[in-house]
């Protein structure tokens, strides 16, 4: 260990997106920056995000696409730090990008040209990254914050907490960042997993074994609904709806799916007055996979032909097919998760700063903290508009 400690403005614990754009930010205001991350290269969730070429943000961001105990909390910093700003960066680097649905943008190329963009954002800043060197014994006294890594030590009046949340363990995620945080005195929102697969239990043995089979619906969990692809699975359901209404999910609620969600409400009937010798199976050919088709029908009355049934059993299985009930037995766990929900409580933090309101120059950002997008970029956001708050602050 250096016997004398390396004086800095900031040291930020966490190389990854929002870290990595704190830093930048300090560091092209004068600051002396150290970044300091256990891994051995940074922003390993960048590298991954968007099947390696990163979704880094969502035209239609909004603080109504974050969950959070405090719904109001995140539209300071994504108002001051907006979508049309990161790709203002993005474009100043001639990194090509396209939009996908929803909003969605993605690179062309991979997202190693956006690590590769903060890296140098940093550089131009005079950052220091030290790379594969654990913080240890962080302390605060005197107005200043400590810690010892790679066998030296640091010291600065400021330390941005950047350390991500739990999910995804196997990239070297943890929940180091709730251990601190409580240290310093700030509380901790239950975390659970978000942007996760759903288990089905051995009674829906029958959709669990139409694992590979996709269909667009729309997914219920209580009043929020999101219409997009469902994916079966040898475990139970996922696909871009189910990790979306995930996140809203809760142990021991259904959830509906909308299995037809284009026919117009009375779709049955009219099929029988149009087709009456036709099957159920016949009417919902080509409306969905034949082996989708061929489970459901497992479930519904047996019968030869449409014209064999009353118009008000027709609307009843109809009803079914626009709110099919599952009840999920959990989630496949943080080991799948996207994203965290929970997390540092930002009743504890400003707003404008990410500063923790009771201990001066103690910053938390990114996924450490109680805000949760969306699937399809927003979660990039808030990192960016996070690290960006902080880094205008330091």
């Amino acid at each position: 260990m250096s016997a004398k400690p390396e004086p800095f403005d900031a040291i930020i614990l966490g190389a990854g997106g929002a870290g990595l754009m704190c830093a930048a930010i300090a560091g092209q205001r004068g600051k002396r920056v150290l970044v300091i991350d256990h891994a051995d290269e940074p922003g390993k969730k960048i590298l991954i995000s968007g099947g390696g070429r990163c979704n880094f943000t969502n035209v239609h961001t909004a603080a109504d696409r974050y969950l959070s105990a405090n719904p109001h909390f995140a539209k300071s910093a994504l108002a001051r730090y907006t979508p049309a700003d990161f790709l203002a960066l993005v474009e100043t680097y001639g990194i090509a990008w396209h939009e996908k649905t929803l909003g969605q943008l993605f690179c062309d190329g991979s997202a190693r040209q956006i690590v590769a963009m903060l890296l140098d954002e940093c550089a131009r800043g005079d950052v220091e990254v030290a790379l594969g060197a654990p913080a240890s014994d962080i302390d605060h006294g005197d107005g200043q914050y400590r810690v010892c890594f790679g066998g030296r030590q640091a010291v600065a009046p400021a330390l941005v907490i950047a350390t991500g949340g739990p999910s995804i363990p196997k990239m070297g995620a943890t929940d180091f960042a709730y251990g601190l945080a409580r240290r310093f005195g700030l509380s901790i929102v239950e975390p659970r997993p978000a942007l996760v697969p759903l288990t089905l239990g051995p009674d829906e043995q029958l959709f669990r074994d139409l694992s590979g089979v996709a269909a667009p619906v729309v997914a219920r969990c209580g009043k929020t609904r999101f219409a997009e692809a469902a994916l079966f699975t040898h475990r139970g359901l996922s696909g871009p709806a189910i990790l979306q209404i995930s996140s809203y999910w809760r142990h021991g609620e259904p959830i509906g799916i909308n299995f037809l969600p284009d026919q117009q409400r009375g779709w049955l009937v009219a099929a029988k007055r149009q087709r009456p010798r036709v099957s159920l199976r016949g009417a919902l050919s080509g409306l969905l996979p034949d082996r989708l088709v061929q489970a459901l029908a497992q479930r519904l009355p047996p019968v030869a032909e449409l014209g064999g049934l009353t118009d008000a059993l027709l609307n009843e299985v109809e009803a079914q097919f626009a709110d099919w009930q599952f009840a999920p037995t959990g989630t496949e766990g943080f080991a799948k998760a996207e994203v965290t929900i929970g997390g540092i409580a930002t009743a504890g933090l400003s707003s404008q700063t990410m500063m923790a309101n009771k201990l001066l120059g103690l910053y938390a950002i990114g996924e450490a903290v109680d805000v949760t997008g969306w699937l399809g970029g927003y979660n990039f956001q808030w990192a960016w508009a996070s690290g960006a708050a902080a880094g205008r602050a330091l």
